[in-house]
C-alpha cells in the first residue's frame, strides 16, 4: 500500500453480480481483454475516464460502486 492509500477496483464483483462473462463485458464496454485484466487485478496504473464511463454504463453502476479509496491504516 502506498503511503497515501490505494484505489480498489471492484470490477470482478460487479461482473459476477451482473452475470456477465469477461468476453461479453469486453464486447459491450468496447475494451480490450488486456485492459480488462489490468482492472480486474488492480494492476492498472492510469485510469482512463472514458473506459470507466463505458464500464459504468455497461454495468449500470456508479463510479463509487466501481472504485473505492482505502486510506493508509
Amino acid at each position: 500500500m502506498s503511503e497515501r492509500g490505494i484505489i480498489v477496483i471492484h470490477l470482478d464483483e460487479l461482473l459476477k453480480d451482473a452475470g456477465l462473462s469477461k468476453n461479453k463485458f469486453c464486447q459491450r464496454a468496447e475494451i480490450q481483454h488486456s485492459q480488462l485484466n489490468g482492472y480486474l487485478t488492480n494492476t492498472i496504473t492510469r485510469l482512463d475516464t472514458d473506459v470507466l464511463a463505458r464500464m459504468c454504463d455497461t454495468l449500470n453502476c456508479s463510479i463509487s460502486d466501481l472504485l473505492e479509496y482505502k486510506p493508509k491504516s
